[in-house]
Parts: C-alpha cells; sequence; structure tokens
C-alpha cells in the first residue's frame, strides 16, 4: 500500500499521543476505567470477523478479560480500604500481584513460541531471558513487595518494580516480535509500546511501566478486534527485510544475555531481585490494613 511518509508521521505520532493521555486518564478515574474495560468484553461476539488463529484469540483474551475482571477491583478495593465488605478484602489480597505476573508470563511466552514458529530463533531465545528475569511479587527473604499497588498514593494503581533496563529489553524485544509475525502492524504496534515507555518517563516513575503496557495493549487488542483502522494509515508491511529481522534478534540477544547474568548475580548477592532507584514499597507499609480486614472477616464470623 502506497502511503505517504507524512501520513505515517501524522497518525502514529497522533496515536501515541492520544495513548499517553488514555493512560494518564485511566490512572486518574479508577471507576470509569473499570466501567470501559466491561463494556469492552461486550464486543466478544463481534471477535470473529477479525481474529484468525490461536495466537490473536490467546492474546486477546489473556489481556482483556483479566485487565476486565481483576485490575478495576483491585484498584477500587485499595482506593477504599475503609470498605470492610468481603469483596473488597478479597481483591485486597496478594492474589492479583500473583495474577499479573502469571498473566505478563504468559503474554511473554506466547509472543516467545510464536518467534519459535516462525522461525525467528534468537529473538525466541531473547523472549525465554526476559520472561526468567520477572521479579515475583515477593521473595521469602525480602521484605518488600515487587509487584503492589500503590497504597500511598491518591489514586492507587499497578506499580511493578523492576528495572528501566528491563523495560527497554521488553520493548525491543516486542517490536521485534511483531515486526517478525505481522508487520503490516509494526508501525502501530510501535505506537502503543512507545506510548508505555513515555508515560513512566513523563512521571519519572519506571514502576508504571506496567500499567502503561497494559493499558495501551489492550486498548490496541481491542480495536484490532473489531475492525481495521491501522493499515490504512500506517500499513507497514513493505517495511518487511528477513535481514533485519534475523539481525534485530541477534541484537537483543547479545543485550538479553547480560541483562540475565546481572539479574541473577543480583538475586544470588542480595536475596532480591534489582529495582533501580525508586524502592519498592515494604510488606509492613500494608499490614495496617490487612490487619483491619482480617479483624473485619473474624468478626462476620460471629
Amino acid at each position: 500500500m502506497d502511503i505517504p511518509i507524512w501520513t505515517y508521521v501524522a497518525s502514529m505520532t497522533g496515536y501515541t499521543v492520544f495513548l499517553v493521555l488514555m493512560v494518564a486518564f485511566m490512572c486518574k478515574h479508577l471507576k470509569l476505567t473499570m466501567i470501559w474495560w466491561f463494556l469492552v468484553l461486550l464486543t466478544i461476539p463481534f471477535w470473529s470477523e477479525n481474529l484468525h488463529g490461536w495466537f490473536r484469540w490467546s492474546k486477546t483474551l489473556s489481556m482483556l478479560v483479566p485487565v476486565a475482571l481483576v485490575i478495576g477491583g483491585t484498584h477500587l478495593s485499595w482506593y477504599y480500604k475503609e470498605n470492610k465488605s468481603r469483596v473488597a478484602i478479597f481483591f485486597r489480597g496478594n492474589w492479583p500481584l500473583y495474577i499479573f505476573w502469571f498473566f505478563l508470563s504468559l503474554n511473554i511466552l506466547e509472543a516467545t513460541f510464536k518467534d519459535l514458529t516462525t522461525g525467528n530463533y534468537f529473538n525466541f531465545a531473547a523472549g525465554l531471558l526476559l520472561a526468567m528475569t520477572i521479579p515475583f511479587p515477593r521473595y521469602k527473604k525480602s521484605k518488600r513487595f515487587f509487584w503492589a499497588v500503590g497504597i500511598k498514593e491518591k489514586n492507587p494503581c499497578f506499580l511493578f518494580f523492576s528495572t528501566a533496563m528491563w523495560n527497554f529489553l521488553y520493548t525491543t524485544w516486542n517490536m521485534a516480535f511483531v515486526y517478525g509475525e505481522h508487520p503490516s502492524y509494526f508501525a502501530s504496534s510501535c505506537c502503543i509500546l512507545i506510548a508505555a515507555e513515555l508515560y513512566p518517563l513523563i512521571k519519572g516513575r519506571p514502576e508504571l511501566y506496567i500499567i502503561a503496557r497494559v493499558y495501551t495493549l489492550c486498548f490496541h487488542l481491542f480495536l484490532r478486534a473489531n475492525g481495521d483502522i491501522f493499515t490504512p494509515v500506517m500499513d507497514s508491511s513493505s517495511w518487511a527485510n528477513e535481514t533485519v529481522l534475523q539481525n534485530w534478534g541477534i541484537f537483543n540477544l547479545c543485550l538479553h544475555l547480560p541483562f540475565a547474568v546481572w539479574f541473577f548475580w543480583k538475586m544470588r548477592k542480595n536475596g532480591e531481585p534489582p529495582s533501580g532507584k525508586h524502592l519498592p514499597p515494604l510488606i509492613s507499609d500494608y499490614q495496617e490494613v490487612k490487619d483491619a480486614d482480617k479483624l473485619a472477616l473474624a468478626n462476620m464470623k460471629m
């Protein structure tokens, strides 16, 4: 498709700016965000016309369902932490942290094994290393949560405490994956990845990367499941190049290998993963609310 350069520049810039503003809105307006993602699930009957193959269905469902059913409830349960109903206490448990650790891992592994089937072997290896260096929500020898909800914030959101380098490695690995898997959507996928990088940079908080990535990816998947608005203005199929793809995979693997060595060295030395300049919250920071929840549950049984 012959698309003028100015169309790429305008459409990609506009989409990226929109996504950054959308993430900022969603992190601020928790109720409206939860309602929006529930409404998104009502469009499932229309997806069959646009989603083809196991990977597309798996990718879309494994992102949109948990973001609608878990994120909203968890955010609001901490926003209204004085609410001692069974539902609110349930969502204030630690299980949502592990759910999102699992779905981040699943999201990476889905794409990684798709790389394997398409012959993008170097990027496949990089993806495995990326999945192996995702911090667990908590460690036995650590006093901190590496996945958490911002309890001290006015609008509590999911926080992911890794490093800015991990965020970058995820971005370049995912770009290479999309470039090989569906090059016609590479330009639009770059927008959602760049927006997810920009939001935490603007806020000066790398720990906001995953919530930005979740919201931008889910919105993009929602649009693609219901139609194709991207190829008319930013079709990038002509950008495909097998040599570039293989070299990109090699580049990613060369970055991921030393990072993985460093990550596991820090794990062995400190008993917990590296987390950059911003320290993860202490488990004790949440203890007062947890104790009050336990007391409320005990009173319900009396």
